[in-house]
């Protein structure tokens, strides 16, 4: 999503006939919304005497919540682009067999980095359920269901991202690449949904004894 653009203007944007930006993007936007719940629980417990044993700590997490969501916010965009450059690959001219040729290439190596763009958020998502699953365990219990938040915007985004590695792999010939990756999806999405089980069974326990 461009900077200058607002919210609305980008909802605008992926409700319409256009097929960017699609469900890549809105991936990268849950997991920037994710990130941002996570500094947001971090800046409630900083600065507070009940958690003054967390606050080393909640520092610590802080900076690296917003850096990811920095970088969940420009893949919003990345994921726009790189589809958009498949879809130049796929209007090249094929009236001869070097046109063909060029143009198959083209497809290829733009549908592989439009599955290397989800698949970053996918990376990405980890990194921020591991500080997610921090903020549910040491800060403040009042925030505590934005924690819970935050787990379940992270997972989605990378359940989201998958689906989108998935769909552009399934698109292309190259046996090693596509395994290679399939591999990788699953191993993300396992450590995922595990680290998303943890952090709601650490909310929900939080919870009953606030």
């Amino acid at each position: 999503m461009p900077m200058r653009k607002t919210m609305k203007s980008f909802l605008d944007d992926l409700a319409s006939p256009s097929p960017t930006p699609g469900g890549g993007s809105a991936a990268a936007l849950a997991g920037a919304l994710g990130a941002g719940l996570v500094a947001m629980v971090c800046g409630l417990t900083v600065g507070k005497k009940k958690y003054a044993d967390a606050e080393e700590e909640m520092n610590r997490i802080l900076p690296q919540a917003e850096s990811l969501r920095a970088q969940f916010t420009e893949l919003i965009d990345r994921d726009a682009f790189a589809f958009d450059k498949v879809m130049e690959a796929y209007g090249l001219p094929k009236d001869t067999d070097p046109q063909k040729a060029l143009r198959a290439a083209a497809i290829r190596e733009a549908t592989k980095e439009a599955t290397l763009v989800p698949l970053e958020v996918m990376k990405h998502c980890i990194d921020a359920l591991a500080l997610a699953q921090n903020v549910a365990a040491h800060g403040n219990v009042t925030s505590i269901s934005d924690a819970g938040v935050a787990a379940l915007m992270l997972h989605a985004a990378c359940e989201g991202a998958a689906l989108n590695v998935m769909i552009n792999l399934s698109a292309l010939n190259d046996e090693e690449f596509v395994g290679w990756k399939s591999e990788e999806v699953e191993s993300i999405l396992k450590t995922s949904r595990m680290m998303g089980e943890e952090t709601q069974a650490i909310v929900a326990s939080r919870m009953k004894k606030n």
